[in-house]
């Protein structure tokens, strides 16, 4: 007789009038809104804006869900395209398989071209959210216990996982809750970011890279003891193996970035009112430049039109002068007559 064990759920799916509220997807949710939540939080407090974490989220959370669905259809492609079996099911997400190595990588690429939108640096983005995607897996995790599936090995511990289900092969007994050990996992990972981030101001990427390696870690001990199907490599899961490249790769980066860019960033948002005053200020040095060639035209107009008048009041007097000249010759003319007729 089992003195304590942890009981799994009669049934994953809980109906609200003819709407079904699935146990996986509704946890799979509540990670994201929490991530997002803790990730604009941390956002704020390294001086960026209310509401570009969500932005972001817009493009990485769909990223994330496609690459996660992806990675896990492909590496155990036996549960839907073998003899048998309906390919259809694949794209029943909402029954549970997501692959978190598949998960992170595309959902890069989604927070990748949400940040390159918003003109901000990704590794700055992932630092802030990186205790929040720990925390969401957290949560995410209780998702498996709602379809009684990745258990571990039996074991008559106290707070042993008490499968009941016959589907897709599974033997009701009691069970290492693996499910259980990696949700703690992730929440420690959480604390573990948030307290080292403190500590040592990452930046430039570390916090995530650090999440990523303990993560990890804690990833290899936990798949180490789970039953279900895989695909194995020299006695290894693949997600063994997958977990310790990755690992290696987060402690590489941590390494080099801390040498190349030691410190944080000092500034993650550009400020779009600053923007905005450059342009209105390169505005207004344009009309001005442009107000003083206009005077600088006018001036020159105005000089060209002095120095025409100019010209030709020189030639009018000169006109005057000849005509003076002549009328005196005629004078000089008329007296001569004169003298010559008195004579």
């Amino acid at each position: 007789m089992e003195l304590a064990y942890i009981p799994s759920p009669s049934r994953g799916v809980l109906y609200i009038g003819p709407i079904p509220l699935r146990g996986y997807a509704f946890c799979i949710i509540l990670g994201v809104f929490v991530a997002v939540w803790y990730g604009n939080k941390r956002w704020i407090a390294r001086g960026g804006r209310t509401g570009t974490v969500a932005d972001i989220a817009v493009w990485a959370v769909p990223f994330g869900l496609v690459g996660g669905r992806l990675y896990h259809v492909i590496t155990d492609y036996e549960l839907y395209f073998s003899e048998g079996r309906d390919w259809v099911d694949a794209l029943k997400i909402w029954e549970g398989g997501l692959g978190i190595w598949g998960a992170i990588a595309l959902g890069a690429v989604g927070a990748w071209i949400g940040c390159r939108r918003r003109g901000i640096p990704l590794p700055a983005y992932a630092d802030a959210v990186a205790p929040g995607i720990a925390l969401a897996q957290g949560i995410g995790r209780w998702g498996n216990w709602f379809n009684q599936e990745l258990y571990g090995r039996e074991t008559d511990l106290p707070w042993a996982l008490h499968i009941t289900s016959t589907a897709d092969g599974r033997v009701p007994g009691y069970y290492h809750p693996t499910f259980l050990y990696e949700s703690l996992w992730c929440i420690g990972v959480a604390v573990l970011v948030i307290w080292a981030d403190r500590r040592f101001k990452l930046g430039h990427g570390r916090a995530f890279a650090l999440y990523v390696a303990t993560y990890c870690a804690g990833r290899f001990w936990i798949e180490y003891m789970r039953v279900d199907d895989a695909h194995h490599i020299l006695g290894l899961r693949l997600n063994n193996w997958t977990a310790l490249l990755v690992f290696v790769l987060a402690v590489v980066y941590i390494v080099i970035s801390a040498r190349k860019r030691p410190g944080r960033e000092a500034v993650v948002e550009p400020d779009p009112a600053a923007s905005g005053d450059e342009a209105e200020g390169a505005d207004r040095t344009d009309d001005a430049d442009k107000t003083d060639d206009a005077d600088e035209s006018g001036d020159a107009e105005r000089a060209d039109g002095d120095s025409a008048s100019g010209e030709a009041e020189s030639e009018e007097a000169k006109s005057e002068a000849v005509e003076d000249e002549a009328g005196e010759d005629e004078a000089v003319g008329d007296e001569a007559g004169t003298a010559t007729k008195k004579s």
